[in-house]
């Protein structure tokens, strides 16, 4: 199973905000450290404070921050906002289904067991767990250590 892209940018975003505690971060720092495009983080951004995983701020000295400290973030929670519902076969979708054998073959039990296997393991984890090594990875995205919030 892969994750959208979106839902993957939507875990980095909120993975570097993690990482730069008491700060305002924008878009286009976000976008430059990972290196992708700054016009799909706006939509990414836009829906993450929808859902209340992030607060943004306008105006001079604003910009986007957490909502909830990390270890209040869910991990599956976040996949399943962004994702939407799970659909890893056609027979998921009854509007567009064109399979003859829905409702007959095993598939769709076995590919339903097997999703909530996989979101029950990401309920598990908190936005905490995946930065467990802040140093690494503030390293590999080339946030300077001068820049570390006093947090650490």
């Amino acid at each position: 199973m892969q994750l959208k892209l979106y839902t993957d940018y939507s875990l980095r975003v909120l993975i570097y905000l993690a990482l730069r505690p008491g700060r305002m971060v924008n878009i286009s720092e976000i976008a430059r450290h990972y290196g992708i495009s700054r016009n799909h983080l706006v939509k990414v951004v836009h829906h993450l404070a929808r859902g209340g995983f992030i607060r943004t701020h306008r105006g001079k000295g604003g910009g986007i921050e957490l909502a909830r400290e990390p270890a209040a973030l869910n991990v599956g929670s976040v996949v399943r906002y962004a994702e939407g519902p799970l659909r890893p076969a056609e027979c998921f979708d009854a509007e567009k289904n064109r399979c003859v054998i829905s409702g007959a073959c095993g598939l769709a039990t076995v590919l339903q067991e097997a999703c909530r296997s996989f979101l029950a393991t990401l309920d598990r984890y908190t936005l905490a767990d995946l930065i467990s090594a802040r140093i690494r990875l503030r390293r590999m995205l080339g946030i300077a250590a001068g820049e570390r919030a006093a947090a650490d």
